[in-house]
């Protein structure tokens, strides 16, 4: 309630506006001008237009903490320069981001021979001695070490050796026929 004076100017109460009859009064004589504010920090109509409404919905939620309508003026004015800033930072941070470029989606012949070769090569495993295919899946597939694999199979790291080089070899050859 505000505090008004009568035509004897004896001081009066005043009933305070409701705040959307408030609210709707100021968004009428003072949007355009707002907006105007606000297009002198941002370059984008669309971007100052939006500002100001959010400053106006936050008026609308804060309405029972202003003292009158010079406050309410007041944090118009304010929320319209911290929202500006706000969308300035949030441009500038999305202008900084660089999007890593799209990796090159391999050709069609390129994932066939691909395919093919890793067939060619699941075949040729196939027709190792346990053994060969069990070091030369350990070391080329889940990328152990010679000395993880001896660990893994409770072999001495010379076995490994000597498998991985006899299974190397039976496999070129398995390979190297099918092309």
């Amino acid at each position: 309630m505000g505090v008004g004076v009568d035509v004897i100017g004896s001081q009066v109460p005043v009933p305070r506006p409701s705040r959307e009859a408030a609210v709707t009064a100021l968004f009428r004589r003072e949007h355009g001008r707002l907006v105007t504010y606000a297009r002198l920090f941002v370059d984008d109509e669309q971007a100052a237009e939006d500002i100001v409404q959010e400053a106006f919905a936050g008026l609308h939620r804060r309405w029972h903490a202003l003292a009158d309508e010079h406050a309410a003026c007041s944090y118009l004015r304010t929320a319209v320069v911290n929202g500006s800033r706000s969308h300035l930072r949030r441009r500038r941070t999305m202008r900084a981001f660089r999007a890593p470029p799209p990796e090159a989606a391999p050709s069609a012949e390129t994932v066939v021979v691909r395919r093919e070769d890793h067939r060619q090569v699941l075949a040729g495993l196939a027709q190792l001695p346990l053994r060969q295919r069990e070091v030369l899946v350990l070391r080329y597939f889940f990328d152990l070490t010679e000395a993880q694999i001896a660990a893994e199979l409770e072999i001495s790291r010379g076995s490994v050796k000597q498998h991985a080089s006899r299974g190397l070899s039976s496999l070129g050859t398995c390979v190297g026929a099918a092309l």
